[in-house]
């Protein structure tokens, strides 16, 4: 880990395709943490604070098709910076656990592997973008995107400017994220979407755990 250490918080970080059940399980996972008497931060990214949401309004409007992919990129960047500078380095300093609902990884599978934009780009972009802070552990969400389509269309959302991407995007990114999760073994946890939520919470519960009582803690 890098300047994440640095205090006595942990940063856990959920990650997968769009409607791959990694929101709820973020929000769930945060209710345990607090029901276990843990000061816990729960962040959405892009967002959280109040520039950066404003920031997220603008990437996800649907009526900005003509934003280029590296102006994406870097608005995504300029989120996160704004996020972690006010919101996630106090906490972690503070001894909180920060449960955010995406981060680096993310960026890595939509804008370098989605987008096609040079990964040797998006790692230098996502280093200034995350202020060198590193999630101590990701639970990656995997699911096919023919599955989360099915789930988009029943939940009669309305899209916004990303999931209104087709499937072969959508699996551009998916196979995204599994190249991350291969790459990064020690920090990314993977899980099959296609179980229930109520599986997918214990397991990601006992990851935790493991992590956690690894490094001296106890729940």
């Amino acid at each position: 880990m890098n300047e994440s250490t640095l205090g006595q918080g942990l940063f856990i970080t959920f990650e997968g395709i769009d409607f791959c059940g990694k929101s709820t399980q973020a929000r769930l996972f945060a209710q345990y943490l607090q029901d276990q008497g843990h000061t816990t931060l729960t962040l959405r990214d892009p967002g959280s604070s109040a520039i950066s949401e404003r920031i997220r309004a603008i990437l996800l409007d649907l009526s900005h098709k003509e934003m280029s992919s590296y102006t994406e990129l870097l608005l995504y960047e300029a989120a996160r910076a704004q996020m972690v500078e006010q919101m996630i380095r106090p906490a972690l300093s503070s001894g909180q656990l920060v449960v955010c609902d995406r981060f680096f990884d993310s960026t890595t599978a939509y804008q370098g592997y989605g987008r096609e934009l040079d990964l040797a780009v998006i790692r230098q972009a996502n280093e200034l973008g995350s202020c060198g802070l590193t999630p101590h552990i990701t639970f990656l969400i995997d699911l096919e995107p023919e599955l989360a389509l099915k789930r988009r269309r029943k939940s009669n959302r309305l899209k916004d400017r990303m999931e209104a991407e087709g499937l072969d995007f959508q699996n551009r990114v998916r196979n995204g994220f599994m190249t991350i999760a291969h790459e990064n073994p020690q920090r990314i946890m993977v899980l099959r979407g296609d179980q229930s939520i109520q599986e997918i919470q214990q397991q990601i519960r006992l990851g935790f755990e493991r992590v956690y009582n690894d490094q001296g803690r106890s729940l």
